[in-house]
């Protein structure tokens, strides 16, 4: 496996191709056990009285020769989410049946080669020129300039090709091909042509307030893959917990949390699926855990009353300790992307910051001149912790809240913005950032916030509203940005927050997001009107099981 492969070429926003609607209901799965390897069953069993069916019979040699037989023209296979074009062809498409191998063209596909062999239950060939019939050949391409996580796959003379530059693309292709042979199903003859609409798609999972355990979160990032998700993000430093083992500040993690070597099989298994894992810690808020072992960097206002959560950004040691852990998890998360989080400073919510806390205006005075605000000091925090990050050569995020109006010093230019409120103090439009050139990913708490408990205003979030309403243009709200502002929107991200932790069981959080991750990512891969109604979408993803 290939630790690093999901950072392959995740930039490209594909444009707009043509979805062919309808189609035969075929589905996913999500994989378990038999992740590789080779040899095993087939998948499905034959129907005499499909005009597609086939098995390692009919590819045998016939002793008296058969009337050729007269297909009708293949439909658009169904798969979540829905390919963005299919070319028709007459034919008998192609299923999985014993003694099919799986090859591949390429050393670097050879984790994609053994997983889709292993899921169909076919032989692993490795790396084969020869051809044979049933195979399912997958090959890079040279198409320079194509997005690299797009592909094609061609069903044709019993054989299926899939092709894409990168192999993030022909992983892509596998997944499609599963779900359109699943439960007997066949994958329709014809040429498909796929890529997504946005390069970040993901689902960001608090594990601070409520813990959640390792293979529970694995089977997530199998979920995932399958459904061509390329984003889990794990929010785990807040107040409520701190919940991976650290060697730097061991006194600061929760007695309920995951070893290094189970976020590593996390991270990895995630790699072989194109998933790379968003880390966040959370500051200079939401630092409760560490502070209940380090009381002295509490941030305490002038009468000497703490305040929640949030760290005294005006001492040295502060800085010092989140650094530290910055810099240690950087090394058990090695994908591209990082989350500073920077929102909820309970420090900046007060009427007058520079009154409530003496000490942080004293430092802002002292950094920045007379005219040094409270708000200056933190954008200036920030700034120090992206630097601590930048030399992990990552990409950076922050909350929107945390980007300030009206400071005189700006956040670096390269942070992208998480929006995912407008109701903050000071609250701005998304155009406010857009305009500004910043790059946006799309968090809109209106629908991608799953909070348990339900608490405040929010109420749990329904894949029909997304699937129906939503678009990543619809940042703040239910009102869609200008198109001319969607090449700025990188993407988007579904979340679950755990806000009263024990409202529900980490199976009950399964069930009630297993719809609005199908509907989220739909919209990723094409924001556009979908083919299907919300009842035949539903119905689709009720037969993946």
């Amino acid at each position: 496996m290939k630790p690093l492969k999901q950072r392959r070429g995740l930039i490209a926003v594909a444009a707009a191709t043509v979805v062919v609607g309808g189609g035969v209901g075929l589905g996913l799965w999500a994989a378990s056990g038999n992740e590789g390897g080779s040899g095993g069953t087939a998948v499905g069993s034959a129907d005499e009285t499909s005009a597609a069916s086939r098995g390692a019979a009919s590819r045998s040699a016939s002793p008296t020769p058969s009337p050729t037989r007269s297909y009708p023209l293949s439909q658009t296979p169904r798969t979540i989410p829905a390919v963005r074009s299919h070319t028709p062809a007459r034919g008998p498409g192609w299923r999985p049946a014993k003694g099919d191998r799986v090859v591949v063209e390429d050393a670097d596909l050879v984790d994609e080669g053994r997983l889709i062999a292993g899921e169909l239950g076919l032989t692993y060939g490795g790396e084969s020129s020869d051809v044979r019939a049933g195979d399912v050949r997958l090959a890079l391409n040279d198409d320079e300039g194509a997005n690299p996580e797009s592909y094609a796959m061609t069903v044709r003379g019993g054989r299926v090709t899939i092709s894409g530059p990168s192999d993030a693309g022909v992983f892509y292709g596998t997944r499609t091909l599963k779900q359109e042979v699943h439960g007997g199903g066949t994958a329709p003859e014809g040429v498909v042509h796929d890529q997504p609409a946005k390069p970040r798609r993901g689902f960001m999972l608090d594990i601070a307030r409520k813990p959640f355990t390792a293979a529970w979160i694995e089977d997530r990032v199998r979920e995932l893959g399958d459904l061509k998700f390329n984003e889990l993000g794990l929010h785990f430093s807040d107040d409520q917990g701190f919940r991976i083992e650290s060697t730097s500040h061991p006194e600061v993690v929760s007695k309920d949390h995951l070893t290094k070597a189970q976020v590593k099989r996390i991270v990895d298994l995630a790699a072989s699926r194109h998933i790379t894992v968003v880390p966040e810690i959370d500051s200079p808020g939401h630092l409760g855990a560490v502070l209940a072992a380090h009381p002295d960097l509490q941030l305490r206002n002038v009468s000497g009353v703490a305040t929640r959560g949030a760290i005294d950004i005006s001492k040295d040691a502060s800085a010092a300790i989140v650094d530290e852990l910055l810099d240690e998890y950087a090394g058990l998360f090695p994908g591209d992307q990082w989350h500073l989080g920077g929102d909820e400073y309970q420090a900046l919510t007060v009427a007058n910051p520079q009154a409530s806390f003496p000490q942080l205006a004293a430092e802002a005075t002292k950094a920045y001149g007379s005219g040094g605000t409270v708000a200056d000091l933190t954008t200036g925090w920030l700034n120090d912790r992206a630097d601590t990050v930048r030399n992990h050569d990552r990409t950076m995020r922050v909350w929107n809240d945390g980007f300030f109006a009206g400071t005189s010093v700006q956040a670096a230019k390269d942070l992208q913005v998480a929006y995912w409120t407008g109701k903050e103090i000071g609250a701005r439009q998304p155009v406010a950032y857009l305009s500004a050139g910043r790059k946006v990913l799309n968090y809109n708490d209106e629908y991608l916030y799953y909070v348990l408990g339900e608490p405040q205003t929010f109420v749990y979030p329904t894949g029909r509203r997304i699937y129906e309403q939503w678009t990543p243009r619809v940042l703040r709200g239910t009102t869609a940005v200008p198109a001319k502002y969607d090449g700025q929107i990188l993407g988007g991200s579904f979340a679950v927050w755990c806000d009263l932790a024990n409202s529900q069981t980490q199976n009950q959080v399964a069930a009630g997001i297993r719809m609005p991750l199908r509907a989220t990512v739909q919209k990723l891969w094409d924001p556009g009107t979908p083919a299907l109604t919300w009842a035949q979408f539903k119905s689709l993803a009720d037969k993946v099981g």
